[in-house]
């Protein structure tokens, strides 16, 4: 997932080089609609937000459910110990899924602030 994360996140990470050939140097000023090709980037950056936004929160929600009958499955059966090992490693994927929420915020801050 987060290898998926990261190629998504190329438009972010190279939204500095996207200006710089966005918008037109004085020759080429009258060949370039630099207000339409400046919308055309912000939409692809807000769809980009939008659309890994819902794939975390997604992956969150999932993992949290799978978590959640993990733990209803301990409670059952307590000497388990190939489920307890099940439950930790989805507990951590839901830590980690988590947390690319607040590097998504980040990256996203860092992103408008450069457009702005």
């Amino acid at each position: 997932m987060q290898e998926f994360l990261r190629v998504m996140r190329t438009i972010d990470d190279r939204i500095v080089h996207e200006l710089n050939t966005t918008i037109p140097t004085a020759s080429f000023v009258g060949k370039i609609d630099a207000g339409q090709t400046c919308k055309e980037l912000y939409q692809s950056l807000m769809d980009a937000h939008t659309s890994r936004e819902r794939i975390i929160k997604n992956c969150i929600a999932q993992t949290s459910s799978i978590v959640e009958t993990l733990r209803e499955e301990r409670e059952k059966a307590q000497d388990d110990a190939a489920l307890l090992k099940q439950l930790r490693k989805e507990q951590t994927k839901l830590k980690l899924m988590q947390s690319e929420l607040n590097v998504e915020e980040v990256v996203n801050d860092r992103s408008w602030k450069v457009l702005s």
